[in-house]
């Protein structure tokens, strides 16, 4: 069972760590294909505060091997069920394992950090509908999707040393790219939450808005991307990636090869002549 108190940073489950096996579900994560392009990844156990469980795991594993499989795939939003976006893990596999021994637990975590860390292999842009807490792996969730869009009274927060752990699931380098490093050191050395208002005056979410208006805001979001040129935006993507280029200097190598890729595509004479004709362009990737 997820432990889960707002109120008590302690009590929240799911910071980086993996739940007990369970029986499979495809229930857990509800997968909405678009037809603009756009797919909505919902978490979806609002009883365990969609914790991330082996079953969820299993299904984020399969989702995202679809999803990268789909030519027509222009932008991707992920969103929770219920009142949390999710709540990470379980308390009580932690206490359960404790003994085990660190090699095996190694390898376990590695496995669960990079199924959920996958979403920033895909080469569309991702959006986090933060519609409620998001907490230890569960941020660690957001802060590896590009854009981020967060109800205004959502906590966020990373408390593993008041678990007595390490942080997990890349944490320690998200936070800081997403945030700073001042921000970072504050929220894991304290495990202090902020609400999504606070989250976007230090830039940690692009927008807060109303709870209700949460998911509305990224779609609106994600329908913009998806009118934009395929080609170009996935480059851009692999440009921005990783906190983008070291300096000046590579970045120009890379946009003097980048851009006259997407000059000689189709799609860029169908730009110019959308704006020409003062229309919106309709690309096609090519």
């Amino acid at each position: 069972m997820c432990a889960f108190s707002p109120s008590v940073p302690a009590a929240v489950g799911a910071h980086g760590t993996v739940p007990p096996m369970s029986e499979a579900r495809s229930d857990v994560l509800l997968v909405d294909r678009r037809p603009d392009g756009v797919a909505v990844l919902t978490l979806n156990d609002p009883d365990r505060r969609n914790a991330m469980s082996d079953a969820m795991t299993e299904a984020w594993t399969a989702a995202l091997a679809g999803l990268r499989a789909d030519a027509g795939l222009r932008c991707v939003v992920v969103t929770g069920a219920g009142s949390a976006f999710t709540s990470g893990g379980d308390l009580s596999w932690l206490a359960e394992k404790n003994a085990v021994a660190v090699p095996a637990l190694r390898d376990r975590m590695l496995a669960f950090y990079r199924a959920w860390l996958a979403i920033r292999d895909l080469e569309v842009p991702t959006i986090a509908a933060v519609n409620g807490h998001a907490v230890g792996a569960g941020l660690a969730l957001a802060l590896a999707c590009d854009l981020r869009y967060a109800a205004d009274d959502a906590k966020l927060l990373v408390p593993f040393t008041a678990l007595g752990l390490h942080p997990g699931m890349a944490t320690t380098w998200l936070l800081p790219e997403v945030a700073g490093l001042p921000l970072a050191r504050e929220l894991l050395f304290t495990g202090r939450a902020v609400t999504g208002t606070e989250a976007e005056r230090h830039g940690l979410v692009n927008r807060a808005v109303p709870r209700d208006r949460v998911l509305a805001e990224a779609l609106s979001v994600a329908g913009t991307i998806a009118t934009r040129a395929p080609i170009a935006t996935r480059l851009t993507k692999v440009a921005l990636a990783n906190g983008g280029h070291p300096d000046m200097e590579t970045a120009l190598r890379w946009e003097s090869l980048a851009q006259p890729v997407t000059m000689a595509s189709r799609d860029m004479l169908v730009g110019i002549r959308a704006q020409q004709e003062k229309r919106p362009p309709e690309f096609t990737g090519e």
